[in-house]
């Protein structure tokens, strides 16, 4: 393997790495809230097509909903970041004096003092383009996001169907394939194992205990499960056996 060949392996990893944690994180949503459906309509004891219709229902229309929500964030930030770097254009353009001591005081806090501090200063000033940068970056804590938000849509789109389709898995499975195995059980154990997984893989994107990211995450599914299921039990006990 030559090393231009690595370097392109490297860097189509890294680009795949930039979106893990919208992948993450759609992931996350997605076993939740799928699993939430099956175990409400297995609380409420319906009928194994139904709960398939449901929790499809549900996988399309959150997932949908939440890449849509994803990429609007990602688009209104990059609208936002833009809006106050052309004042800040202006600010430099028009306002020097003003635009320069705001620097200053910027580095001054910093612990820049005497002449190192004017060295800076006229370094950082001379360069308009970097002038900016800093002043977005120091005065208004605004950092430009690099990632493609028509890419963060579909990352979080993708991962809410691949990790959201689990809960139904075995559902589906039974549907065409008749068995006589528990169904709830082995979608319980499928889905544990897929926060398992996706646990770990929050624990890369937030540099975290990878035990702790973990029983946080199953922890959540679980705790969605339980709620939805007992919701669905006592809904049943009083519209459909009433």
């Amino acid at each position: 393997m030559n090393e231009a060949h690595i370097h392109q392996e490297s860097k189509y990893f890294q680009k795949l790495q930039e979106y893990l944690r919208e992948f993450v994180y759609g992931g996350i949503d997605g076993a939740v809230t799928t699993f939430a459906v099956v175990a409400g309509g297995f609380g409420a004891d319906l009928d194994s097509g139904i709960i398939i219709i449901l929790g499809f229902a549900n996988l399309l229309a959150d997932g949908f909903s939440m890449s849509v929500g994803a990429y609007l964030s990602a688009k209104s930030d990059n609208e936002n970041y833009k809006k106050h770097e052309s004042i800040e254009y202006w600010e430099v353009e028009n306002l020097p004096d003003k635009e320069r001591e705001e620097i200053t005081e910027i580095y001054r806090a910093k612990g820049f003092q005497g002449d190192l501090l004017e060295k800076v200063v006229d370094q950082i000033t001379s360069n308009k383009d970097l002038w900016v940068a800093e002043m977005m970056k120091d005065e208004l804590n605004l950092m430009e996001e690099t990632k493609s938000p028509f890419k963060i849509g579909v990352a979080t789109f993708v991962s809410f169907l691949i990790v959201g389709f689990i809960p139904l898995l075995v559902y589906l499975w039974t549907f065409f394939y008749p068995s006589t195995i528990n169904i709830f059980f082995w979608t319980s154990v499928l889905t544990g194992l897929a926060f398992v997984v996706i646990g770990a893989l929050k624990s890369i994107v937030n540099q975290t205990s990878a035990i702790k990211s973990i029983a946080e995450t199953v922890a959540l599914g679980l705790l969605a499960a339980i709620v939805a299921y007992y919701v669905g039990d006592i809904l049943e006990n009083f519209f459909i056996k009433k």
